[in-house]
């Protein structure tokens, strides 16, 4: 391991310090769960402890709706931990220790500044330590109504990307793992990670520790899972139950226009998405069978549909 760290460069925290304050995460989610399906009841990755009283930053989608979450260190010492919140924006979840980790945090890098180019380290919490680099800062549409002005992409990809640490050349923490992608760059495939940047969680950390939730209003939300193709913009599924069902839409529905305003891509249709307030009723053009027709989706607050961490 000190041998992959010591490609990077990274100086101001060891090898051992930073694979420390990176643990597993492992949380139950209740059968009924909005997310149950889709996601799974039993979630596993990695989180990095960012304050010493135990508190752990990971992907929100690990811990959503979770009742249990355990929190396991290098030494396989096993620590119960609260769901504390889950930011739909970011994609960024948090849980704190309900005993003591005696773990160091670790600081935050700046990652406006990396380029591509820079040599990192992505680390989980079971040890596993990939010596990488990044490949490029781009925006990133995600097919569950979820957009990233810069995400940060790496390579090669870590088997094990869920909440892992995105380490700088400074022993900083740059961002933490979502996905798992494939690139094609001269004919050839290659595996990538893409990673949420770490500068998206100062701005909103208090809030959700205060609170569980960003203080802003909430984005509409649909429940269309979809994917751009050719710069359109095709629905692959809908969730169940959700605004887009109720309204009808379905699978191979190509949607073209906004409130009268062509969609140019899945980046823009989420922006032109959340100009409205969550519970707004939204008129969309969709293209089915190669006819056109109007659907008026009434929104919601995605929120609303999950189940609320318990309070500790």
């Amino acid at each position: 391991m000190a041998a992959v760290m010591n490609i990077a460069g990274i100086e101001s925290m060891t090898i051992d310090t930073i694979l420390r304050s990176i643990v597993a995460v492992r949380a139950s989610i209740p059968d009924d769960a909005f997310t149950a399906n889709a996601l799974g009841t039993s979630r596993e990755g990695s989180g990095v402890v960012i304050r010493d009283n135990g508190l752990v930053l990971t992907i929100g989608y690990l811990i959503t709706e979770a009742e249990e979450v355990w929190l396991t260190d290098h030494n396989g010492r096993v620590v119960p931990a609260h769901a504390l919140a889950y930011d739909q924006e970011s994609g960024f979840g948090l849980a704190q220790a309900l005993a003591p980790l005696g773990l160091p945090a670790v600081a935050f890098g700046d990652a406006a500044r990396a380029t591509a180019g820079d040599p990192v380290v992505l680390a989980d919490g079971i040890g596993q330590a990939v010596s990488a680099h990044i490949v490029t800062k781009q925006e990133f549409a995600g097919y569950w109504e979820y957009l990233l002005d810069e995400a940060i992409f790496t390579a090669p990809a870590h088997p094990s990307w869920g909440g892992a640490a995105l380490i700088g050349q400074d022993g900083r923490l740059l961002g933490i793992g979502s996905l798992r992608l494939q690139m094609s760059r001269a004919g050839e495939i290659a595996d990538i990670n893409m990673v949420v940047p770490i500068d998206l969680l100062p701005p909103i950390l208090d809030d959700l520790l205060t609170r569980g939730q960003v203080a802003r209003p909430p984005r509409p939300w649909l429940g269309a899972f979809s994917a751009e193709s050719n710069g359109e913009v095709v629905v692959m599924s809908v969730a169940e139950g959700s605004p887009a069902a109720e309204a009808g839409l379905r699978q191979g529905d190509i949607i073209s226009d906004v409130r009268d305003r062509e969609v140019d891509g899945l980046a823009d249709f989420y922006r032109k998405l959340w100009q409205n307030p969550a519970g707004a009723e939204i008129p969309l053009r969709v293209v089915r069978d190669g006819r056109e027709t109007w659907l008026r989706v009434k929104s919601a607050d995605r929120n609303s549909f999950l189940k609320k961490p318990q309070l500790q």
